[in-house]
């Protein structure tokens, strides 16, 4: 997690809990792999994703920044099953030191993330597809609203969507932040420092789910395409 600035551009198989129980065979391989380059993952599409949030009923008490220089503009929703916010992305490229992720490329790196793999280490920001959900506060409290860390994530931008985990807090008045990972498999410059984009990002979290092990990519996939199905049909 780490604070930015508009003038430092955008640096400024056990696979679920889900609020009602998947399909028994809904299972996935428990290994790691590496992000994809490119994203559609699952088989629900980012139209039939992008259609149920048209509209925001807010949950929130108040609304975030995307920077610490912008004004607070962006409410979490609600929906049937899922929270969501519409914003920009920075990158977070804190956790496991790699060779893009480390304190000679990143100038806010720290070597820790709020939530942990199944062996206690941080996660790795470079590999793992993970989202930055804001610290709770007077705003809104993330664990109140049934998000939890390795809880799945839709993120959608530029008709891609690509599956990630709740992996990391961030600041509490700032909103719109995801792992190197996550920005590389949207086409988004993943660079800490000077990459990110300013807008145009949604992100789509499934209450009460959870990914196990937090580190497994493919149980997120295998875990938010239903989850998605679902949100589609509810809402």
């Amino acid at each position: 997690m780490r604070l930015r600035t508009l003038t430092l551009a955008a640096a400024s198989g056990a696979a679920l809990l889900a609020a009602g129980a998947l399909p028994a065979n809904a299972s996935a391989a428990s290994a790691p792999r590496p992000a994809p380059t490119s994203a559609q993952e699952g088989t629900v599409s980012a139209a039939d994703l992008l259609a149920k949030v048209t509209s925001c009923t807010q949950i929130s008490n108040g609304k975030y920044k995307t920077d610490d220089e912008t004004s607070a503009t962006i409410p979490v929703c609600g929906k049937n099953g899922a929270v969501f916010w519409k914003a920009d992305m920075d990158i977070d490229c804190d956790g496991q030191r790699t060779t893009n992720c480390n304190e000679n490329r990143d100038p806010w790196y720290q070597d820790d993330t709020a939530f942990h793999q199944s062996d206690g280490k941080p996660l790795k920001a470079e590999s793992l597809p993970y989202v930055v959900v804001p610290s709770s506060s007077g705003i809104w409290n993330y664990a109140g609203a049934g998000i939890k860390g390795g809880g799945v994530v839709a993120v959608i931008y530029n008709n891609k969507v690509e599956y990630a985990v709740v992996g990391d807090t961030g600041p509490t008045k700032i909103i719109g932040e995801a792992s190197y990972a996550t920005a590389k498999a949207l086409g988004i410059d993943p660079d800490p420092a000077t990459g990110g984009v300013d807008s145009g990002v949604t992100y789509i979290l499934f209450k009460n789910s959870k990914v196990s092990p937090i580190e497994s990519h493919s149980a997120a996939v295998t875990v938010g395409d239903q989850l998605a199905k679902r949100f589609i049909e509810n809402n």
